[in-house]
């Protein structure tokens, strides 16, 4: 009698996604398996288009079939070194697999990778991590809700006390305005280059917001006061929700309400468009976005992240809130917003 035959493996290899069938197929495995919009090519592309920081990614396949995917971005920053991101500039990402075994293969060739491409550390922003990883789930806390039915409805969702910022946010002589012509997209960078100076933040370059907004399914809300913008957002949409990713405001913001009434707008907006969730983002646990995503009545839901670093090399440091950067942070937040505009991006494409 005949042996059996012997089960498949899987091959992993470096796709190129800029060819279009390959970057294609990679979408539709995403799609099914409820990826989200950061394990996209068109995502990395994006980043890529925008920052400079390379497109890649690992596939594995068998019989001619996807069984997963891992995104990634190369990462280069002469501040802070190199490292592959999966993904780059996100708030998600990992692996996308069949079954742990694939998942662990693919781990294991991102470590081969990484280690050819002098790359001496690895993010997983989400997704399993294999033996050797640290791994951490006390560090960032993501926000999903359901929308509302109504406009009203929505109102009423939100805690008394964060109602009544919004109510003041609504009775203040505010405009709002949707859209991704030139003029939004100025005003945008305008006002999110301001608050996250104001942060002590270096600012994402231009080319980045408008890659995104070029390339995926996004727009960006502004509010402004007697023609003046104060607040705006460039929010994603996928998969059914809609998430503030780049928002922020200026000084006067505050005392307008406008960021309160911001959101609550892009709550009516999205349900509009056909969502049916509210994506918060990612906030450091603790932190006074944590809690300002909490007053609206979203629940924290701790997040898992893994990193991998290569033997002899130091874990990479790039995070705004350690001790090593508080001297840094306190002084860009002096400097004049040209100063931070000129320098910022420069900065902040290697951040990852």
């Amino acid at each position: 009698m005949n042996a059996p035959f012997a089960l498949l493996r899987d091959t992993v290899s470096l796709v190129d996604l800029r060819q279009p069938d390959e970057a294609a197929r990679i979408e539709g495995f995403v799609a099914e398996h409820g990826g989200s919009v950061f394990h996209r090519p068109a995502w990395l592309l994006a980043i890529e288009a925008g920052t400079g920081q390379r497109a890649r990614g690992l596939l594995a396949e068998k019989a001619g079939q996807i069984t997963g995917w891992l995104p990634l971005n190369e990462i280069h920053s002469p501040l802070f070194g190199r490292m592959l991101a999966s993904s780059g500039f996100a708030v998600e990402g990992g692996v996308l697999a069949n079954s742990q075994a694939t998942a662990l293969i693919l781990l294991a060739a991102a470590c081969e990778l990484a280690q050819r491409l002098s790359c001496p550390t690895i993010e997983l922003r989400g997704g399993p991590a294999g033996e050797g990883w640290q791994v951490r789930t006390d560090s960032h806390c993501g926000f999903i809700e359901a929308l509302a039915a109504d406009d009203d409805a929505q109102l009423k969702a939100i805690p008394r006390k964060q109602r009544a910022e919004v109510r003041k946010g609504l009775k203040s002589d505010l405009t709002i305005h949707v859209g991704t012509a030139p003029r939004d997209r100025h005003e945008h960078y305008a006002v999110y280059a301001e608050s996250v100076r104001n942060l002590g933040t270096p600012v994402f370059p231009r080319s980045l917001f408008d890659a995104v907004l070029d390339s995926l399914d996004a727009d960006i809300l502004t509010i402004r006061h007697q023609h003046k913008p104060v607040a705006s957002v460039l929010s994603l949409y996928h998969g059914g929700a809609v998430m503030p990713y780049w928002g922020g405001g200026t000084w006067e913001a505050r005392a307008l309400r406008a960021n309160d009434r911001m959101y609550y707008e892009l709550m009516m907006h999205a349900r509009q468009r056909g969502c049916t969730r509210f994506d918060f983002g990612r906030s450091k646990t603790g932190s006074g976005a944590w809690y300002f995503k909490k007053n609206w009545g979203f629940a924290p839901q701790p997040l898992s992240y893994a990193s991998w670093t290569a033997p002899g090399h130091e874990a990479r440091d790039a995070d705004p809130t350690s001790a090593k950067h508080q001297s840094q942070i306190a002084l860009w937040k002096r400097l004049p917003l040209l100063v931070t505009n000129r320098i910022g991006p420069m900065v902040a494409r290697g951040l990852g």
